[in-house]
């Protein structure tokens, strides 16, 4: 799965990446511990356009009765995602991106979680399958997102038995295309990120409590995993 991740970028790097304005509060975003339940940066196509917007994660239905269905639907599995009643018109009709600069896994080392950071080798952005909902609640519309996972490279088998999907840049269009409804066909895009373009080193086992954060947290504590 993928429970926890972190993005350290600016506006001038969102737009480089994306070809997207992002309204932030001050020019850098500096999310050293992304929790669940939280609201998080996404990609998205709007009438033709790419746009950037704040979802919550935790992919609600609109058809749910209540929006803590959104704490079991942070991930969506990419062997299921097409066919599951939370997920499958999401798949056709509202993809998106979801912005990252790294994601935290753990692996039992010795009986204990060891946290384990996962960036490009570059330490540039890049961006996580995602799905986007909008859910109307007693509080008004409440818009929510999942990530897709699928099945660990050979850097990833040594940590975990999932990962996130991640989008190569070259496929952004494509996976925000509107007019792309086939299953089958956005099915493709559903891979294992090539394990010779990324870096896990392990770092601090503070990031398991979602709330500390700071630079300190994306530290190495270790070599990385040759």
């Amino acid at each position: 799965m993928c429970g926890r991740y972190q993005i350290v970028t600016n506006a001038q790097a969102l737009y480089d990446a994306f070809q997207v304005e992002a309204d932030l509060k001050s020019t850098a975003l500096a999310r050293y511990n992304v929790a669940p339940a939280t609201d998080q940066l996404v990609i998205l196509s709007e009438g033709g356009q790419r746009a950037a917007r704040w979802h919550r994660w935790g992919l609600i239905p609109h058809w749910a009765k209540d929006k803590a269905i959104g704490y079991k639907t942070i991930n969506a599995r990419g062997e299921s995602v097409a066919v599951k009643p939370a997920f499958r018109a999401a798949f056709r009709q509202r993809r998106c991106l979801v912005a990252a600069t790294g994601f935290y896994e753990w692996k039992v080392l010795s009986g204990a979680k060891q946290p384990y950071l996962i960036r490009l080798k570059g330490g540039e952005l890049f961006a996580f399958a995602g799905l986007w909902e909008s859910w109307t609640g007693p509080e008004g519309e409440l818009r929510s997102f999942t990530v897709i996972t699928t099945a660990p490279n050979a850097l990833m088998t040594r940590i975990h038995d999932r990962m996130p999907v991640i989008i190569p840049r070259g496929q952004y269009t494509r996976w925000l295309d509107p007019e792309l409804r086939d299953p089958a066909e956005i099915q493709t895009m559903i891979a294992s990120y090539p394990a010779e373009a990324l870096r896990a080193f392990p770092v601090s086992t503070k990031v398991s409590n979602a709330r500390n954060q700071g630079p300190e947290l994306i530290e190495p504590a270790g070599p990385p995993l040759a």
